[in-house]
């Protein structure tokens, strides 16, 4: 059975996509069958596994939630899919932004995406939902259909404080819309081990949720290599085998396989 996992945070540039792109790579290297879906209408992650010109694609994650919303068929897997490097990708691109307008008025709006993901989900180990930096429509879609949800926060004040709310939403979402998902854990990214924030906030995400949520032991470091590894259109670990963001995200890699597992 497949583990459908949201990479959601409602602030930007707490590493989302990065983190997506990484774990789906080193999941495929550990033998996993992986899919990545890019569902945010910026289309990072798109861009990190180097699909260029979304917008020129036939078909994109865009074509496949207004197939279901116009209740027409949805294509043949082979006709939208991607693969790099071993890992299934369904890309997106900015036409994404108009599915939030049409959502508004579908029936069992939340269920679209769970539509296109239920019909290929026997088909992979994981599969990693790329959420858009807000809490609106196309991210209760992602939460709706995962399983689980992992949160990646920075070690600043307001990322910190942007938790409460994500974490409150995936809350009455399960309550109300999809009793089955919980929470995968909280990931800090571009953490920085020396300085006196970063401690503080890690201690101040320890205080709060702690008790309750997985906080994973692995911080990805702050690192410029990360930044280029992307630029090149590369995972950091195929980038630079052997740094210390490399090795972190092996790390994190493992221990989110053996979440639920101990």
């Amino acid at each position: 059975m497949s583990k459908i996992i949201a990479i959601a945070s409602q602030k930007g540039g707490v590493g989302k996509s990065t983190t997506c792109r990484n774990l789906a790579t080193i999941l495929v290297k550990e033998g996993y069958t992986v899919l990545a879906v890019d569902c945010d209408n910026q289309a990072s992650m798109t861009d990190c596994f180097g699909i260029e010109k979304p917008e020129n694609l036939d078909t994109t994650l865009y074509h496949l939630m207004m197939d279901v919303i116009n209740e027409n068929d949805l294509p043949p897997k082979e006709n939208y899919i991607i693969e790099k490097e071993g890992v299934d990708i369904i890309p997106s691109s900015i036409e994404l932004s108009a599915v939030e307008i049409n959502l508004v008025s579908t029936m069992s709006r939340e269920y679209v995406l769970k539509t296109i993901i239920d019909e290929i989900k026997d088909d992979y180990d994981y599969i990693l939902l790329d959420c858009m930096p807000s809490l609106g429509l196309m991210t209760l879609n992602v939460l709706a259909t995962c399983s689980s949800a992992l949160i990646p926060a920075t070690p600043e004040y307001l990322s910190a404080k942007g938790l409460e709310l994500v974490l409150k939403t995936i809350m009455k979402l399960k309550k109300r819309i999809n009793p089955q998902v919980e929470f995968e854990g909280i990931l800090l990214t571009m953490f920085e081990e020396r300085t006196n924030l970063s401690k503080s906030i890690l201690e101040m995400i320890k205080e709060s949720y702690g008790e309750n949520i997985k906080i994973f032991e692995t911080r990805i470091p702050k690192s410029v290599k990360v930044g280029e590894a992307n630029l090149q259109s590369m995972s950091i670990v195929d980038y630079m085998p052997g740094h210390k963001a490399t090795i972190a995200y092996q790390n994190f890699a493992k221990e989110l396989i053996s979440n639920g597992r101990e």
